[in-house]
């Protein structure tokens, strides 16, 4: 050995030297003995760890290398003549690759008509430290670092997204193994608040949009590299995935475009979660409460036109029910600007049953009025019916009678009034099967309830109509838009 060939001198102060320099041999031979045996079995994570992360040999602020002994990190050496503030240029080696895996836990949501969605999710990254590899002599797969977490280096990942964490995390979940050949997996679970973008003005029937992404703060993608693990497209899910109020049509990975991230030569990873609404709960709560209520304010037009106690409590009845029913809703609604298809809903179905009110009043209105000429009212009549037969034998004179006699074609039908001569020195008016001459045909002016009933009949019709093709467009149009 060295030690032994070292010359014994006489001088007391280079004795001493020798001494030192004896012992620090001995010292040397001994760690470099514990180091040959401290990865053999029987060694707990603790111990091994120890050795592996000792200050000498393992320094947390430098970045893992990538095949290059080169200055750390791809900083530049004091002695590049760049200048200052140009970007820095990676080395040989390349960046340090940092494989990514998002694992879903829980959705939620406040309730259906919000646009702020809780995400719960276990992110993974795995990269390569040549430094922390350990002997297979071991008789562990992997070390459990969970306590040496301050001790080892980490990528600084960075969330990008509109929202905030959900904090605080107790305790703070987290997993960090390492493999025998220094792969590196670090697991954290992550609780967000994103604000998610939508389509309001289709409200319910809009998909929103959550998003956020993750970028490394100060390394830029010359020296970190994210990447998705096994290129995979989608987020994978937990089996136990739970949800409350928010249902997860389709989920994508991608690379960030320039605009998501905050600065373009930084590596960063985006997620994008589509969700959607529950239909059902919108058509339970809203839709067909609405429909039953607008049909209900229709039953009027089956009743007498002077039944005035029951029209107007349907009337009525009606319309408070849907205000009741579309303020309690509305109060949960996001609120906005701009038209919505909730507005157009509450408008149109209010206008119809507002509609059916002020049908019944003028139908009660027209029929109180007083008849012209003192014209009965004969009931049973059917008011849209009941001058068919006139109209049918007008028609068949018409048909039977030469193309040119035109006082055959001018035959008064047997129900018509007409203005007769023979009556006296004034003009009478009677019908025209009398046998008297006519002069002037003139048409029964019609009753007022015959006129109310008309309109009754009318809006059987027309309202029903009208509100039925409002359905079809409504649904269609907005719809097509999700």
């Amino acid at each position: 050995m060295l030690i032994h060939q070292v010359p014994m001198l006489t001088c007391p102060k280079m004795g001493l030297f020798v001494e030192l320099l004896r012992a620090a041999a001995i010292l040397l031979i001994l760690w470099h003995v514990r180091g040959s045996d401290f990865f053999e079995e029987g060694k707990s994570d603790k111990e091994i760890l120890d050795n592996l992360l000792v200050t000498t040999r393992y320094d947390k602020r430098l970045r893992p290398t990538v095949q290059d002994a080169d200055f750390c990190c791809g900083m530049r050496s004091p002695s590049d003549p760049r200048t200052p503030g140009s970007p820095r240029k990676h080395l040989p080696g390349g960046p340090l690759r940092v494989n990514v895996s998002v694992l879903l836990l829980s959705l939620a949501s406040p309730d259906e008509s919000s646009l702020k969605y809780e995400v719960e999710f276990l992110l993974q990254q795995q990269w390569f430290d040549p430094r922390l590899k350990y002997s297979n002599k071991s008789e562990y797969e992997f070390l459990n670092a969970i306590h040496h977490h301050n001790d080892i280096w980490l990528p600084d990942t960075y969330f990008i997204m509109h929202g905030d964490f959900k904090d605080p995390l107790i305790p703070v979940h987290f997993a960090l193994r390492i493999y025998r050949n220094g792969t590196v997996s670090y697991l954290m679970r992550r609780h967000l608040i994103l604000s998610c973008q939508g389509h309001l003005h289709i409200f319910p029937f809009d998909d929103p949009q959550c998003s956020f992404a993750m970028e490394s703060i100060s390394y830029e993608q010359t020296a970190i590299s994210y990447v998705w693990k096994n290129d995979e497209d989608t987020l994978r899910k937990s089996p136990s995935l739970t949800t409350l109020n928010a249902y997860l049509i389709s989920n994508h990975t991608v690379t960030c475009p320039v605009k998501s991230s905050w600065r373009g030569n930084y590596s960063c990873l985006k997620v994008d979660l589509i969700f959607t609404r529950d239909r059902a709960f919108y058509f339970t709560t809203v839709f067909i409460p609405g429909i039953i209520l607008v049909t209900s304010s229709f039953i009027t037009f089956w009743l007498e036109w002077n039944a005035v106690p029951a029209r107007v409590m349907i009337g009525v009845t009606t319309m408070l029910n849907f205000f009741t029913t579309s303020n309690s809703f509305r109060g949960t609604l996001p609120v906005v600007s701009n038209l919505t298809a909730m507005n157009v809903w509450d408008g149109v179905c209010m206008c119809f049953i507002y509609a059916s009110l002020l049908e019944f009043v003028c139908v009660n209105y027209v029929g109180r009025k007083r008849p012209l000429h003192n014209v009965v009212y004969r009931p049973g009549e059917n008011p849209v019916t009941q001058r068919l037969p006139a109209v049918l034998s007008r028609i068949g004179v018409i048909m039977a009678s030469p193309l040119g006699d035109k006082n055959k074609r001018e035959t008064s039908g047997p129900n018509e009034i007409v203005s007769c001569t023979n009556c006296g020195p004034n003009p009478c008016t009677h019908t025209a099967n009398n046998g008297c001459a006519t002069e002037v045909r003139k048409k029964e002016p019609p009753h007022p309830i015959r006129v109310a009933k008309t309109i009754d009949v009318i809006a059987r019709i027309t309202f029903p109509t009208a509100y039925a093709v409002f359905l079809i467009f409504f649904f269609i149009h907005y719809k097509g838009f999700s």
